[in-house]
């Protein structure tokens, strides 16, 4: 197609040159003719001819130069164009949109390359200052509860049950801090050139049950039932990474499962995947909520900051990890009614070392 679309363009600007050059030659024609009688002299043969060509090439000549100073101009005032929306650019203004008229030339592609340029550096930015203001605001929180509690201890009146209370705040809110900091740092690694990423070869469901096991007296604490339908399979992974994506989804899931509740952890493979299941029948999740559930600093119950200690950083965590792995997750629940977490990892190296073995 575009090769077509050359040929095309080459025809008609041959065309073109020709039809501008025969009439060159009949203007050069009555030109040449006008003066021979205004001098009363009239050349023939070879003198007649050259005549007319000297005249059709001055003509072709001044066409030509005429046409490429209005380009150069024309030219110009794009690299002006082009200079001044880099320059804004690099000033940190990336509302700048070339409204150019050019080919799908290079010319017309570094154009668009620009547009686009600054639609993404937008986008960026607009995350950058979000980031910033949700870390902002999830440290001014509990600093401000810290600073509030850590004042009215100095009133030396304050009741022991009081003070108490307000000495057990200001350890949550510490807590609560501390935690912040290390998911962003966290964060901060996974993002970087060079993640922290050492995968190897282990057994999956067994990872699954010490994760259970450890948060054992979380989901005992609230008579939770927890259902184990694991398979005996091993997979390609960075141990410790997918340690935390479990302990992150099932803290989850006892953190918003009510009491006398079920969590129920189940794998399942297909082909060259695995599918890891986290079920509970906690409050759930609107469609709108599961749109953002695994954006940073989203929290679909925004009480469970100052409760439970949430910094909305867990399933950004979660997705990154799983992203580096070169896997889904996705949520399916409905409010009110139950929550599931779908996992699902390649398993193409593990099958083939189990082979070997």
């Amino acid at each position: 197609m575009r090769k077509l679309k050359f040929f095309l363009k080459l025809f008609i600007t041959l065309m073109l040159l020709l039809i501008i050059n025969i009439i060159f030659a009949f203007i050069s024609y009555h030109i040449t003719s006008w003066l021979y009688d205004w001098l009363g002299n009239h050349p023939q043969g070879f003198w007649l001819q050259l005549w007319t060509v000297v005249g059709v090439f001055v003509l072709f000549a001044c066409s030509v130069i005429i046409t490429f100073l209005i380009g150069l101009k024309k030219q110009r005032n794009y690299w002006d164009s082009i200079v001044d929306a880099l320059s804004r650019i690099a000033k940190g203004d990336f509302t700048v949109k070339l409204d150019l008229k050019a080919d799908e030339d290079q010319f017309g592609q570094l154009i668009h390359g620009i547009n686009h340029m600054a639609v993404e550096l937008g986008e960026l930015e607009r995350i950058r200052q979000e980031f910033i203001s949700n870390v902002s605001h999830e440290i001014q929180s509990p600093l401000t509860s810290i600073n509030g509690f850590a004042k009215a201890l100095q009133n030396m009146d304050l009741p022991e049950d009081k003070r108490q209370h307000y000495l057990t705040i200001i350890e949550m809110e510490s807590n609560r801090l501390s935690k912040i900091s290390d998911n962003l740092l966290k964060l901060t690694a996974l993002e970087s050139q060079h993640p922290p990423f050492e995968p190897k070869h282990y057994r999956l469901d067994k990872q699954l049950r010490n994760v259970v096991l450890a948060l054992e007296p979380n989901w005992l604490a609230k008579n939770i039932e927890m259902a184990l339908q694991l398979e005996n399979l091993s997979v390609m992974a960075d141990e410790d990474l997918m340690n935390q994506v479990w302990m992150n989804l099932l803290s989850n899931s006892i953190k918003f499962t009510p009491a006398a509740g079920t969590i129920t952890i189940s794998t399942s493979t297909q082909m060259d995947m695995i599918t890891i299941a986290i079920h509970d029948n906690g409050i759930g999740l609107s469609a709108e909520q599961q749109k953002y559930v695994f954006e940073r600093f989203y929290k679909a119950d925004q009480s469970r900051t100052a409760e439970n200690g949430g910094s909305g950083l867990g399933l950004s965590i979660v997705k990154k990890i799983i992203d580096m792995h070169n896997g889904t997750i996705t949520v399916e629940s409905e409010l009110a009614e139950f929550t599931t977490f779908l996992v699902t990892l390649p398993l193409e190296l593990s099958f083939k070392k189990t082979s070997a073995e």
